[in-house]
């Protein structure tokens, strides 16, 4: 996939997520925040609300989370998620 991430979505439960992606939006505790390839260094504690990952093979994936963290750094996401719900 050209321009593409790579995502690791996780919870207490395990991996829920592990593959490519072309955009993230998540709810930090500020307002939403919208993931693109080659975005800056980020670290952000999430609050209670949606996540969406976009993939090229299986379209957007959602889930309602309740708080959590991400960290963006050289093309690569990783999410810890609380109470993860798919959407």
């Amino acid at each position: 996939m050209a321009g593409s991430l790579h995502c690791q979505l996780l919870s207490p439960e395990g991996s829920v997520f592990d593959g490519q992606v072309s955009f993230v939006e998540a709810h930090a505790l500020d307002g939403r925040v919208g993931i693109l390839p080659n975005h800056a260094p980020l670290i952000t504690a999430l609050g209670d609300g949606p996540l969406m990952l976009r993939t090229e093979s299986e379209g957007e994936k959602r889930w309602t989370i309740r708080g959590g963290f991400m960290e963006v750094l050289d093309n690569h996401i990783s999410i810890l998620a609380e109470g993860l719900q798919e959407s």
